[in-house]
């Protein structure tokens, strides 16, 4: 592993407990660039979970979910989402990218998001994105709906599923 990615674990470690990154020693290494830049991006997202986490409006978005929501672990949550992110947005108006935008995902109907194309297989699946049917997706979306277009292997973690779950929830909400 490089020194750059290295660089970046104790800061997330302390973002995650709610401490801040103490300066780093001069190891050579820059202090600036992309890996300093992904450094500040990934604790500013931990940060931005866990005051999300406090929030009495992410209790009641995580209570309306029902009582298998209620202990969900939103840092954990935005952890996750990043394996998501690479081909999903979830901003009102977000632009589609190799998935579609999230937004709106859960309660509606799968394959609705208007000008992405997706797979003929999900467009005739018939599903709706209640939060049974998105954990089976995010388990196994090859399971759920055979020969769909998502290179997603799953994730097989109930909890870490609850979690990005609650995360997508929380982020999506109100908006």
């Amino acid at each position: 592993m490089s020194r750059a990615l290295l660089s970046i674990f104790p800061a997330l470690a302390l973002a995650a407990c709610g401490g801040d990154p103490a300066p780093t020693e001069n190891t050579g290494a820059s202090a600036t660039g992309p890996a300093a830049t992904n450094t500040a991006v990934a604790v500013e997202s931990v940060q931005a979970a866990n005051a999300q986490e406090m929030s009495p409006d992410a209790e009641a978005i995580l209570a309306s979910l029902g009582s298998a929501y209620a202990g969900a672990d939103l840092t954990n949550g935005a952890r996750q989402f990043r394996r998501c992110q690479s081909c999903h947005t979830l901003n009102a108006g977000g632009r589609h990218t190799v998935g579609p935008n999230l937004h709106g995902l859960i309660g509606g109907a799968a394959a609705s998001a208007d000008r992405f194309a997706y797979s003929s297989q999900l467009s005739e699946a018939g599903l709706v994105w209640d939060l049974e049917t998105l954990d089976a997706w995010i388990a196994n979306p090859r399971a759920l709906v055979p020969g769909n277009r998502m290179s997603f292997v799953g994730l097989r973690d109930a909890e870490d599923r609850r979690d990005v779950i609650a995360y997508i929830a929380v982020e999506t909400a109100g908006e």
